[in-house]
Order: structure tokens, then sequence, then C-alpha cells
């Protein structure tokens, strides 16, 4: 994008109404959930990044170039990634197909070829707005779960001198810990990193654990009735079997929550079908444009107003600061004072 095109983008973001509702919440009343949009604006570069699809496109590739799976194999599997509409299920297969034959679906080459699909992602950060953005919400206490399997935010947090860590559920006392707000810097995978095949969620099997401990799905629903989930680049997400069971429908009453979704616009009717249909889960979906590249400037601008939001527990200004329109009698009496030598403070502080 060259800089008349940003620079066109912006003016446009400039104009653009935010709601009242999402800009007035404070940072720590949010729960970002990042989704495969937000990697694919961040490092473009990287196609398997962008979508379900091509994460396991690029896997099946790495298989056929590293030769751990039968050219047959290859054939078969990139069949079904065009016509299976459950890519879960595929990819649990493809995970299974690499493995050693226990029935045990712990990786072995498939690990590899993750490896080789996500080498060095650091290098292929491009355009990290949506990074800076996500990072300003956490210092003021924003929580934040992904879907994707790369940590490109961790990876550019640490850039930033952040403690980043990384998350996933099978650590139930780091679970614990991060949804009670005690790892500010924590970014919660919820299926699983790519730098730890053992522990990614591929069907529904993979978090049953977690489903069935009372006090883990009781925190996580706790977030979901009392923070705003902001879903950014989670085209999907709402499908997501793992999402649905530890959030969407394991919680009453979702109609009275309020919860945010950017979209991009293609279709109006489409994008006014599915408004209608997300306030049903208490989720008000906004546009951020007609066209992805207005993604990252939205994010910015949106995080800008959100940022400008005082909070209650701001330090109070001294009253020895007030100046001019406060009184001598009114300073002494907010701070409990008697003394002569007030007034020589506050003609002190006038200099």
């Amino acid at each position: 994008m060259d800089s008349s095109e940003r620079s066109t983008i912006r003016s446009e973001q400039k104009s653009r109404k935010f709601l009242k509702s999402l800009i007035r919440k404070q940072p720590r009343d949010l729960l970002l959930v990042i989704g495969t949009g937000v990697s694919a604006a961040v490092a473009p570069g990287i196609p398997a990044l962008c979508s379900w699809r091509s994460c396991i496109e690029a896997v099946i590739e790495a298989a056929e170039q590293l030769e751990v799976l039968h050219p047959g194999d290859v054939a078969e599997f990139r069949k079904k990634v065009i016509k299976d509409r459950d890519l879960l299920v595929v990819a649990h297969d493809l995970i299974r197909k690499m493995s050693p034959r226990t029935g045990d679906t712990k990786p072995n080459f498939f690990q590899d070829c993750l490896m080789e699909v996500f080498d060095n992602l650091e290098q292929h950060i491009q355009n990290p707005v949506v990074l800076h953005s996500i990072l300003r919400l956490m210092e003021r206490g924003t929580m934040v779960l992904t879907t994707n399997y790369d940590n490109l935010l961790e990876i550019f947090g640490q850039q930033q001198g952040k403690p980043m860590e990384s998350l996933d559920l099978k650590d139930k006392d780091k679970v614990l810990q991060w949804a009670r707000g005690h790892i500010k810097y924590g970014v919660l995978h919820i299926h699983g990193l790519y730098t730890d095949p053992c522990g990614m969620v591929l069907d529904p099997s993979g978090y049953k654990d977690v489903t069935q401990d009372p006090e883990v799905m009781g925190v996580l629903q706790n977030l979901y009735r009392t923070k705003s989930f902001l879903f950014l680049g989670c085209g999907e997400t709402l499908r997501d079997q793992i999402f649905q069971a530890l959030f969407l429908y394991t919680v009453k009453n979702k109609v009275d929550l309020e919860h945010y979704m950017l979209v991009l616009k293609e279709n109006e009717d489409h994008f006014f079908k599915l408004q209608a249909d997300m306030l049903l889960h208490g989720i008000k979906v906004v546009s951020y444009g007609d066209c992805f590249k207005q993604f990252p400037e939205y994010v910015q601008d949106l995080t800008a107003q959100i940022c400008k939001q005082k909070s209650p527990d701001a330090d109070r200004v001294d009253s020895t600061t007030l100046l001019g329109t406060s009184c001598v009698d009114c300073a002494k009496r907010k701070l409990g004072e008697n003394g002569t030598d007030s007034p020589k403070r506050i003609k002190q502080s006038d200099n």
C-alpha cells in the first residue's frame, strides 16, 4: 500500500463513526478474540495464516516437500480440503496419518510440517499496526484469547520488551490465573500453539477435560458474562466447536450481553442479516469497511478512542495543584489542613 492509498484510507476512517457503547468501554472491561484476519493483516506473506483451509493446504505441501506423506495420500488430502466442509476433521486425519500407528494422535512428522510452514515468523511481520493496538490495550488491562496457532502477537510483544506468555487449555493452573486477570500479557490459545502440537486441539475430544472441569468452565463462562468480547478478524469463530463449548452455548441469557465483532462488509444484505442474527447472541456486528486494507487503520483508530477514556481509578488530581478557580479555603478543606502555610504551598504551585 503506497502513501497516497494509506492517506485516503485513513481520511475515510477518521470520518467514520464508532459505536459510543464500544468506545466508552474501559480497556479492562474488554476481552479481545483474535482470529486469522489479524495474522493475515500482520504477515500477508504467509498464506497459511490467512485461514484454516490455507493452513491445512500449506501443511500438506510441506509434507509433500519433506517426503513424509505418500504421494497418494497427498492427492487424497488435497481433494478432502476442497470437498470436505469440516476442516477440523481433515486436519485431525492428517495428524493421525503422520503419527505413530498406535492409535495415539501424538504428532510426529506433523510437527516438522508445522515448523516448516511457520518458520521464522518474526521475519514476516510487515504491518504491525494491529499488534501495536492490541499491546496498547493489554497495557491497560484488556485480556486476549485467540483461535490461531501462530504466536505473532507474542513475538512482536517480546520485541517491544513485554513479558508475553503463550497459554493453552491443557495447563489448568495457567488458564485459571489468566482468567482471573493475574497474567497481564498472557495470550490464551484455545486451539493450542504450533510450537507444541501435542497441545493442539483439533476435535471435540481434545477439550473434553476442560469442559468437564467445573472450576475452569466457571471462570471462563464468567468472562463471557462480565467482559465485552471484541472479535478481531474472526470470520468463522462463532462456528468453532471449541469456542461454542467454552462460551457460546454454555452461557445463558446471551441476548442480555454486549459483545462486538468487526467484519468486512462486502455484501449489504449479508451484513445486515448477520447483524440481526448476532444480536441474538448479544453480539453487535460492526463494519470496518468494504476493503480488508481498511482493517488495520480501523483497529488503530478504535483503540485510540477507547484509550482516551479516563479510568475511574485514575490518580486523583492533588488539590494543591488547583489554580485560579480554587480558593485557599477549599484547598485547606481537601487537604484537611489548618496550618497557615497552605496558602504558601498553593502560591508556590502557581509558579
